[in-house]
């Protein structure tokens, strides 16, 4: 079974989550791990959930079925597949104990993401 993301941005309204899961459901799809925020002073909504296809659906599949669904929300979505490692820059500050953290998880593989650069403003 493949393990995908889905990341969702839009403006907060109800129904998005039940959208969501509806549209997961209807493919196929088991929700292992949902998340959401709203932010109350944008007015946005975020939401970040991770499932498994366990009926075959590929991730363009996905991608474009979720394009209908997603209109009335003006949702800004991004779905991914969990192994493939994402490329991430670590910006830190003059302190080196969260950036000895980060290194150290991204080394025994609790990360999994591909360390492009690191920037520091000391």
């Amino acid at each position: 079974m493949k393990k995908y993301t889905l990341t969702v941005a839009c403006p907060s309204t109800r129904g998005i989550v039940a959208t969501v899961a509806g549209f997961l459901a209807e493919h196929g799809c088991n929700i292992t791990d949902s998340s959401q925020f709203d932010d109350t002073e944008t007015g946005k909504f975020f939401m970040r959930v991770s499932f498994v296809s366990e009926e075959g659906v590929g991730l363009e599949d996905l991608r474009e079925g979720l394009a209908e669904p997603a209109k009335p929300f003006a949702m800004d979505y991004a779905i991914h597949d969990e192994s493939e490692k994402m490329k991430v820059v670590i910006m830190v500050s003059r302190f080196g104990h969260c950036l000895n953290d980060l290194l150290y998880r991204w080394r025994i593989g609790a990360l999994p993401i591909e360390i492009v650069a690191v920037i520091s403003n000391h």
